[in-house]
């Protein structure tokens, strides 16, 4: 659940807390905005429909390294679309960092191996089993 201020352009952990998710709906209402901005000319219409027609092409089938990438960039290119970006005043960028930790610290439990989480303390006790190992338990289950 988001508990952001403004849902529409936040950060907030995953529904099964393993990862961070960035929502910006204003990237979303702009491309959108951007792909249909020259849609009354039929001649970039159709120009725009043939190069949505070959990303569902691409999209849908098995495609070659880099296929995707183009076709999205004929799109664009046709669509005469912008790059993907926003501006954030600075009441909002301290308002996503302060999210942004949050998810941080919540995510940062799964940042450490298990190798580094030993604690100081049981360095006498690890010694002192490399030269004592401890015996083979005995399977009792067979007796």
């Amino acid at each position: 659940m988001n508990h952001s201020s403004k849902p529409g352009q936040s950060f907030s952990l995953g529904s099964n807390h393993l990862h961070g998710v960035l929502r910006n709906d204003q990237i979303r209402n702009d491309t959108l905005t951007q792909l249909v901005q020259h849609w009354r000319e039929p001649a970039d219409r159709d120009a725009i429909i043939a190069a949505l027609d070959e990303l569902a092409d691409v999209a849908h089938g098995a495609r070659t390294e880099g296929e995707l990438d183009a076709a999205i960039e004929q799109v664009e290119d046709v669509a005469g679309m912008d790059s993907a970006q926003v501006e954030v005043q600075i009441p909002d960028v301290r308002r996503l960092l302060a999210e942004l930790t949050e998810v941080d610290r919540v995510l940062g439990r799964f940042g450490k191996g298990a190798s580094l989480i030993k604690h100081p303390s049981h360095a006498a006790t690890r010694r002192h089993l490399a030269v004592n190992p401890l015996p083979e338990q005995q399977d009792r289950r067979t007796a």
